[in-house]
């Protein structure tokens, strides 16, 4: 189309493409300069990345580019300089009783930093970030403790588990009482009124009375006869308001019938003894450490 050809839009001044679809004419609106040349920075910048890093994928890997930067080897050089700045207190720490980790601050501020960042990895994800547990999760804020909280308890429950793989691991097991029919309904109901008594609050006077038979033929032997609990067997502190799976009348009537039990992983093997030593260390100073 020829200068004298063009069509000027009387609307708003501007020239035509000369195309036109079902009288409906397209504007020949110019894209503004400055858009123009940061499109045209945008190409040259791009041109000048492929030139130096990593940009194409090949058949057999890709273009690395003249500087051959790797972010890949990059983070493992920055792995490896920690690990090295580390290996000093890591040996210092597999060296060290626990006794003795909690005598040298230095030794002391490292185990819990390590600690820290393998609880994060492994074990909140059961009992939270902070360590404040769930249901069917202990909290480690508290005193309560199934396995004992000194710091040799702690390193042993990491290192063995619960109900888990090791040979050695800690094993208890709460009756399922209704669901396996050794109780009948009426008398959970009781003992649920007498294990509520138990921890201090108000329950039933008569369920209780019938309920205190129930528990001394049938619970006593691993919560003790004041139902304060046994350690030895994981058997929890039934006067202490603690409760794992849950306080109501429902939640602890729903524990006797079914006899919940959950597994805490076996982590001996599967961290370093070092780390097992900086988890119980971190885990003690949480709150309930003993």
């Amino acid at each position: 189309m020829s200068d004298h050809d063009k069509e000027v839009d009387q609307v708003s001044g501007t020239e035509t493409t000369g195309h036109e679809w079902d009288g409906i004419k397209e504007l020949n609106t110019p894209l503004p300069r400055w858009w123009l040349g940061l499109f045209f920075v945008c190409i040259a910048w791009a041109v000048v990345y492929w030139i130096f890093m990593p940009a194409w994928p090949g058949i057999y890997g890709y273009t690395h580019g003249v500087l051959n930067r790797s972010q890949r080897d990059v983070v493992t050089g920055e792995v490896a300089a920690l690990k090295a700045a580390r290996l000093a207190k890591d040996r210092e720490l597999a060296h060290a009783s626990l006794a003795q980790i909690q005598a040298n601050p230095d030794l002391l501020q490292f185990a819990l930093a390590e600690g820290r960042a393998t609880f994060g990895d492994n074990c909140a994800a059961c009992h939270g970030s902070g360590g404040q547990g769930a249901h069917g999760y202990p909290n480690l804020n508290d005193d309560a403790w199934l396995w004992g909280g000194r710091l040799a308890d702690l390193q042993h429950t990491i290192t063995v588990g619960v109900r888990s793989t090791s040979p050695d691991t800690r094993q208890s097991q709460m009756p399922a009482f209704g669901r396996d029919g050794m109780l009948k309904p009426e008398q959970i109901d009781d003992l649920t009124e007498y294990v509520v008594h138990l921890s201090g609050r108000a329950a039933d006077a008569h369920a209780v009375g019938r309920g205190a038979k129930l528990f001394a033929d049938n619970c006593a032997m691993c919560h003790g006869p004041a139902g304060k609990g046994n350690r030895e067997m994981g058997a929890p502190n039934l006067t202490d308001n603690e409760w794992l799976y849950g306080p109501k009348r429902e939640d602890i009537r729903d524990q006797i019938w079914n006899g919940h039990g959950g597994v805490m992983p076996t982590w001996g093997g599967r961290l370093s003894p070092e780390e097992i030593k900086a988890l119980a260390v971190y885990v003690h100073s949480l709150g309930g450490g003993e």
